[in-house]
């Protein structure tokens, strides 16, 4: 008898645990539809860290995901989500957790962790099944495996990914300018010889978002301005100056490329033969409304410019603000671009307050579009870390201290994506420096060489210049004035100047 009771004792105890487990699953579910969130989301956690059966626990899962998502804790939900995503299609809720993932997404608006999950997931294995997935969330995913592509260097992947995203979608827009990045990009396969159908690809893609309306694309207007800056690229690429100026002069002042198109414009009008449009477009760049901006080949340009012109008063003058600017910078940098900076070290240096940084490479940094997400992310992991252990129905408890954790978790891997992204972008200041200070000798060399030359022969540069005079520029339309420009820079009038100049070169035979 004693021996049967024990016997009996031990087959009765995995059901009195599952029937456990199923009850605190329903109860959890009863306050999930009612919207006892603070009650279910324990619920939850207790039945999927239980010994519930599989599809029971699978589900409990993903309810948990989705109670955290109701609660306003996306990046909890996000972990959930992904937790379920890693354990593959044999989880019983396997793909809502892929379509979950997808709306975490795009809620947070994160740009670096959920895409590269979903590139890892989307497999061969996987591809079948996810292709059953809702129409507009398949669009999202392959727009944002193919930014991972993109970044990769598999452009004809990430072409694929990015043609397969429909124009009812609203990740259309996005998909159609990545598209054609990548299409324009000198080192997709098959360029040079289908170079010529590769660009009209890519422009057709650039006007296809130009051409979009409305608020359901999603980031539509930034997304429209960085079409505009492309085009101008990709015009000034195969030499087509004049359509360049256009596109760069359609992207928007004062938004947040403006000031590269600005610079990219006077390379534009410069190729044109403008050079007093594009000393302009350098007038405006160096207006003290952009006094901490890191443009270090404006002032090389602006150099060349008059350096093509004979004027070599103003090319040293030039170059010798360009020194004055950035050579101090170029010693400042060298303590942080050794093998020895650590990641967390770097990403401190934008992320914090700028000790350190030359405060043009510091906005410089601060203002590139993935770091300034990883920043942007890193405050919502503390803001939803510190709601989580205040929430005090949960205080103590082992789902507290275990969300946490993956909160810290997530907090980590985010500082080693900014940290590689902030040590990258500062070698490449270090780098750029460098680069132009080269260029600026180069300058210099060659204008007291032809300085020189012009001695030698005889050509009285000064009573050239003072022969000649000059005109006000020609006005683009019946509804613009002419304001002479006299020190002062007007808010209304950055980026419309337009310099006239004189030539000190002297006339060739046959000119």
């Amino acid at each position: 008898m004693f021996r049967l009771l024990a016997l009996v004792a031990v087959a009765l105890a995995p059901f009195t645990v599952s029937a456990q487990d199923a009850n605190a699953y329903n109860r959890a579910l009863s306050a999930f539809n009612g919207g006892e969130l603070d009650t279910a989301i324990p619920l939850f956690f207790q039945v999927s860290e239980g010994n519930a059966e599989p599809e029971t626990k699978g589900k409990a899962e993903y309810y948990l995901a989705q109670a955290f998502a109701r609660k306003g804790l996306p990046v909890s939900a996000f972990v959930t989500y992904a937790a379920i995503v890693k354990a593959g299609p044999q989880h019983p809720s396997y793909l809502q957790a892929v379509e979950g993932l997808v709306d975490m997404q795009q809620q947070l608006d994160e740009q670096n962790l959920i895409p590269s999950l979903l590139n890892q997931a989307y497999t061969d294995e996987v591809r079948d099944r996810w292709v059953t997935l809702p129409k507009e969330v398949l669009a999202r995913i392959n727009y944002l495996v193919g930014t991972i592509s993109h970044r990769r260097g598999r452009l004809e992947e990430a072409r694929s990914l990015l043609e397969a995203v429909p124009a009812d979608s609203r990740a259309y827009a996005q998909a159609r300018y990545l598209l054609g990045v990548v299409l324009a990009d000198r080192r997709f396969p098959g360029r040079p010889g289908e170079g010529e159908a590769l660009d009209q690809s890519a422009l057709t893609a650039f006007q296809a978002v130009l051409e979009q309306k409305g608020e359901r694309q999603l980031k539509l207007e930034e997304t429209r301005h960085l079409a505009m800056l492309a085009l101008g690229r990709l015009h000034y690429g195969r030499g087509e100056y004049k359509q360049a100026i256009t596109a760069y002069e359609s992207v928007p002042r004062y938004t947040r490329v403006w000031d590269q198109a600005l610079f990219e414009n006077g390379f534009a009008r410069f190729q044109d033969e403008d050079f007093g449009g594009a000393l302009g477009s350098l007038q405006a760049l160096h207006a003290p409304q952009y006094a901490g901006a890191f443009q270090p080949e404006s002032w090389i340009l602006k150099a060349t410019v008059y350096y093509y012109s004979c004027l070599f008063d103003e090319v040293k003058t030039t170059l010798g603000a360009f020194e004055q600017v950035y050579e101090p910078m170029s010693k400042q940098l060298e303590p942080f671009i050794g093998e020895d900076v650590e990641l967390i070290a770097a990403f401190n240096l934008v992320a914090s307050e700028n000790r350190r940084l030359p405060r043009p490479v510091y906005l410089w940094l601060r203002n590139n579009e993935r770091i300034r997400e990883v920043m942007r992310m890193l405050a919502r992991v503390d803001e939803e870390k510190k709601d989580i252990l205040g929430t005090s129905a949960w205080r103590g408890s082992a789902l507290s201290a275990q969300t946490a954790t993956a909160l810290e978790d997530v907090r980590s891997t985010l500082l080693q994506v900014g940290g590689t992204l902030a040590r990258s972008r500062i070698r490449e200041a270090a780098d750029n420096l460098r680069t132009f200070a080269d260029q600026a000798e180069i300058i210099r060399v060659q204008t007291a060489l032809d300085e020189k030359d012009l001695l030698q022969e005889g050509v009285d540069q000064k009573a050239l210049l003072t022969r000649q005079s000059l005109y006000r520029p020609a006005m683009p339309g019946a509804s613009w004035n002419y304001w002479k420009f006299q020190g002062e820079f007007w808010i209304d009038e950055i980026g419309y100047y337009q310099y006239t100049l004189k030539r000190g070169c002297p006339a060739r035979q046959g000119e």
